[in-house]
């Protein structure tokens, strides 16, 4: 009963249950209790859940479990944490699922070693091979994107599950290993003969899409076909979204079109496959038909077209799109609008337009917003505006080195050397090193 009513938000429906549960003599049931601590904690309820869990005196550990499985998904661990320590203090002994629920919430950069932690306890007590444990922990490394962690965790589970190829897939291509995470969605679709689920897909595609590699992309998509999963938002965003990175609009659109039912996603998509790939007067055109469907465009929609308008250099266009996102659709500016239409003013030439809008900008104003027009300044060679540009950006992050090398290079056009030294000196001497840009061909399947 309670699952029906989280997963459709309903909370008066949970009300009148855990009502009619006290009424009928069974409040203090503790099946009923951990039914009712996981519906509340699931409509983000914890406290509710909480005053259930201890208004029961006899806690059984599905109780236990369900409470610090709570507190787990409300990102709450170090509640979860006093609680699993109360209960081994009561003697109550964890299972797997005890084990698992602790590392629900750990997810910020400083908790690894509670996870750490967390996996020691599953190996004193021998359940780390266990597929659900070792499920959770392949999740847990892949969140704090320590994957020889992970992928010590997936080696030693006997026959993991679709959850732990999930979690070692992502991971591998939030860490931008996309190698490795198009080699073990390989090895599970075709080795294990395995049917992979949306989500997968999903993310083995932007994999795809961040190594440019149409040839993978086609491969996935048979894989899409394989298993019926045309019809599908996510799995048909993510694929506009890959082929339009891999520049094969043309596919992009064929998807597209054959998709049964079209969301603000999958218009968002193609509106930025377009506009990345210079059809600015397309992603227009797709816009308009957006309109015509009823959909209401979100941020992201006009972040795409503003992208399109800085690709094609359509600064009148640019100008029109950003005042209709604020005027006629309500939508406040986010970092990134900014960012696009400082580029957009920058990419015409207008550095000083560009630079009195920067100042007509919410304060504090984001680094990224200065270093877009100070690499405007760098196309332009406008050295006077770029050095009082980077004063501002050294201010606040002093350790980037990103910003001297534009200065200097800047100088170095201008024939000011003595100023390209001392720049250069100057990242010497705080130890920033710029990364050097890679490039790729792949000639049949080896990469030179």
């Amino acid at each position: 009963m309670t699952r029906a009513f989280y997963e459709n938000f309903d909370l008066g429906g949970m009300r009148i249950f855990h009502a009619r549960v006290i009424l009928s003599g069974l409040g203090l049931d503790s099946i009923c209790g951990s039914a009712l601590v996981t519906g509340y904690s699931k409509l983000c309820l914890v406290d509710e859940a909480s005053k259930v869990f201890y208004s029961i005196p006899e806690k059984d550990l599905a109780l236990w479990n369900s409470m610090v499985s709570g507190y787990g998904n409300c990102g709450l661990f170090n509640r979860g944490l006093e609680l699993f320590s109360c209960m081994r203090h009561m003697g109550q002994q964890p299972d797997g699922y005890t084990l698992v629920a602790l590392t629900l919430g750990l997810s910020e950069s400083g908790l690894l070693s509670v996870g750490q932690g967390v996996h020691g306890l599953c190996l004193k007590s021998g359940l780390d091979r266990t597929v659900h444990v070792g499920s959770s922990l392949v999740s847990l490394y892949s969140r704090f994107k320590c994957m020889d962690s992970a992928n010590f965790v997936f080696s030693s589970l006997l026959q993991p599950d679709l959850v732990a190829w999930s979690s070692l897939i992502t991971g591998y291509s939030q860490c931008g290993d996309y190698d490795k995470a198009l080699f073990y969605f390989r090895k599970l679709t075709i080795e294990k003969c395995r049917k992979p689920d949306p989500i997968l897909i999903s993310a083995v595609l932007v994999a795809a899409a961040q190594s440019a590699n149409a040839r993978l992309g086609i491969e996935i998509h048979g894989n899409v076909v394989r298993n019926g999963f045309e019809s599908n938002v996510m799995v048909s965003s993510a694929l506009l979204d890959m082929y339009s990175k891999c520049g094969s609009v043309s596919l992009a659109i064929r998807v597209f079109n054959i998709m049964p039912e079209r969301s603000v996603i999958s218009y968002n998509s193609l509106i930025s496959g377009l506009g990345l790939n210079g059809l600015a007067y397309q992603a227009f055109k797709m816009f308009d038909e957006m309109l015509v469907a009823n959909l209401k465009p979100d941020d992201s929609t006009f972040s795409a077209l503003l992208s399109a308008c800085f690709h094609a250099g359509l600064f009148e266009d640019g100008l029109k799109i950003f005042r209709r996102m604020i005027y006629e659709f309500s939508i406040q500016p986010k970092m990134e609008h900014y960012v696009y239409m400082v580029k957009i003013f920058g990419m015409a030439g207008e550095l000083e337009e560009a630079y009195n809008f920067i100042l007509c900008l919410p304060k504090p104003v984001d680094s990224s917003i200065w270093g877009a027009l100070l690499s405007c300044c760098e196309i332009h060679g406008n050295s006077e505006l770029a050095k009082a540009i980077s004063q501002q950006l050294l201010e606040s992050e002093p350790q980037k080195g990103a910003y001297r090398v534009m200065l200097s290079n800047i100088y170095a056009v201008d024939g000011r050397w003595d100023d390209v030294h001392k720049l250069r000196d100057d990242i010497t001497k705080i130890g920033v090193r710029k990364l050097p840009g890679l490039s790729w061909i792949e000639v049949e399947t080896r990469k030179c």
